[in-house]
């Protein structure tokens, strides 16, 4: 679509590749109409960081934001007329102090919108390694469904607490489920799917817009989170949705967006949703009606 809301590059994140400029010249070339920034906030705890960050310290990740503001601002005024940048960041809820710094970090550079997500279930990353998603589940006593309780009371936490604009991959925790014949989806269970609606229906109400996010075909899921049986959920409560593609690089850049394109028919999708700053301040959601049949689809070639 003429627009993502999630994005990352390699030199505000470790586990992307490239530079900011780089995302921005392909979004442009992509033709893109708005593009929003959203690279992770940072961590404040030694052992939340990852592999690839051995070599640095918790201050260093929040130098290093402060830097891709900086840049964000600079391409901004540099590329301003050709595509509308957004300034965000993504969240993360490790811990409930995680949520206050992220309120913090908003009102310190004045970010135009957040994308609203978990990567954490007892503060063990879930979406890192099949290895540590099973040590997520054995921290539940082996219960999968606990797992999926957890991560749902945490993501109305943070929704309730920061109301990004953006619901980031919804349903996230499915990324390293089980798939084998005789495996329990644990959102057919009557308790779990409830809290799960419960979200979303307070997502809804105070105008979040649902990100549909091509990268969990990256991943092997079989469909962009959130999956279709969610998603059906969200459009027929009236949730408003846009699209994303997670990028971690300019090369991710519409990454999956000719199977999007089908998802969106699939799932009877004519019309997006889309942030655009205001004068005086702040984002307002704009609808791009018939979004289906934009002919970024075709110009890109992921139209079938």
């Amino acid at each position: 679509m003429p627009f993502t809301f999630h994005s990352h590059s390699g030199q505000f994140c470790r586990h992307a590749k490239g530079s900011l400029e780089a995302v921005v010249t392909g979004a442009i070339a992509r033709k893109m109409l708005v593009l929003g920034l959203s690279e992770h906030v940072p961590r404040s705890r030694a052992q939340d960081l990852y592999p690839e960050e051995s070599d640095m310290a918790a201050d260093d990740l929040h130098a290093a934001f402060d830097a891709y503001v900086a840049e964000a601002q600079r391409l901004r005024a540099k590329y301003g007329q050709q595509i509308e940048i957004l300034i965000g960041a993504e969240t993360e809820y490790i811990t409930p102090e995680s949520l206050a710094e992220a309120k913090q970090l908003r009102a310190k550079h004045g970010l135009d919108y957040l994308v609203g997500s978990l990567h954490h279930v007892d503060e063990i990353p879930m979406d890192f390694s099949t290895e540590l998603y099973e040590q997520i589940v054995q921290r539940c006593g082996g219960d999968r469904r606990e797992a999926y309780r957890r991560y749902f009371e945490s993501q109305l936490a943070m929704l309730r607490e920061l109301q990004p604009e953006v619901v980031g991959h919804f349903d996230l925790i499915r990324i390293f489920h089980p798939t084998a014949a005789g495996t329990e989806d644990p959102l057919q269970a009557a308790e779990i799917r409830e809290l799960a609606l419960r979200n979303i229906e307070y997502a809804i109400s105070y105008g979040a817009i649902f990100e549909i996010n091509s990268r969990a075909w990256k991943k092997g899921l079989p469909d962009a989170y959130p999956q279709r049986d969610l998603l059906a959920e969200i459009l027929g409560r009236g949730g408003r949705v846009t699209v994303s593609d997670d990028s971690h690089g300019a090369q991710d850049l519409c990454m999956h967006y000719d199977r999007l394109h089908a998802y969106l028919r699939d799932m009877g999708i004519a019309d997006l949703y889309y942030l655009r700053r205001v004068r005086g301040g702040g984002v307002e959601a704009c609808v791009l009606e018939n979004a289906v049949e934009h002919e970024f689809w075709t110009a890109n070639g992921f139209a079938r």
